[in-house]
């Protein structure tokens, strides 16, 4: 998780008006983790992260505000160019080293665009728990293998194969494979299958519990 972002973050909880306490009790965490999380020692968790921003009415696209954004949650800046080169991706690092790399130049109230990369042995939450949202997710794998637990489905993507679902259903990504796994995923926000409008999903992640306890 870039600096950036992390400013972004303590900003927004600070115009909430909620101490470092009260929001890690909000989402289920320790203080300290949160605290570790604002001040760069330690990165959240997929299911964490949301449950983050959800908390603080922020979307996931106000933190990937990219390069040369101003370091504070609000409407975002219209783009210069509608191209997005590798070195201007906005990235997100998450605890386990799951990568997001936002494809769109601002922030976008419909879809999340994303490069997601899951290293070997990686998942979406910490102690594979099952999270859901509001929308519509599409992904498909470009390298690697990655395992898709779907409620009380699992299934295989390999290189070229997609999948598509409501959000709404609990779902889990694992990357059981010797070897990194990448590919493209939109979600699918502004108005999904759960009736939700607005770039802010309502998730419900179930890892973040014991995060940071013990």
């Amino acid at each position: 998780m870039e600096p950036e972002a992390r400013a972004r973050l303590r900003t927004a909880r600070t115009k909430a008006k909620l101490s470092v306490r009260e929001l890690s009790r909000r989402v289920g965490i320790s203080p300290s983790m949160l605290s570790q999380i604002e001040n760069g020692h330690s990165e959240p968790s997929v299911a964490t992260l949301y449950s983050l921003v959800s908390e603080l009415s922020i979307s996931l696209d106000q933190l990937l505000a990219g390069p040369g954004t101003e370091h504070s949650p609000g409407p975002p800046t219209t783009p210069t160019s509608p191209l997005v080169t590798p070195d201007q991706r906005a990235v997100l690092v998450m605890d386990s080293g799951v990568t997001w790399e936002r494809l769109t130049p601002s922030p976008d109230p419909l879809v999340n665009a994303l490069l997601v990369t899951y290293p070997p042995g990686s998942s979406s939450s910490t102690n594979g728990g099952l999270m859901s949202h509001h929308g519509r997710e599409y992904g498909f794998l470009m390298s690697g293998r990655l395992t898709v637990r779907l409620g009380f489905e699992t299934y295989s993507l390999e290189p070229g194969s997609s999948i598509s679902f409501d959000s709404a259903v609990p779902h889990l990504y694992v990357n059981e494979s010797d070897e990194p796994a990448s590919g493209l995923w939109h979600v699918v926000t502004g108005c999904g299958a759960s009736g939700t409008e607005g770039p802010i999903p309502s998730w419900r992640p179930t890892d973040t519990q014991q995060e940071g306890r013990s």
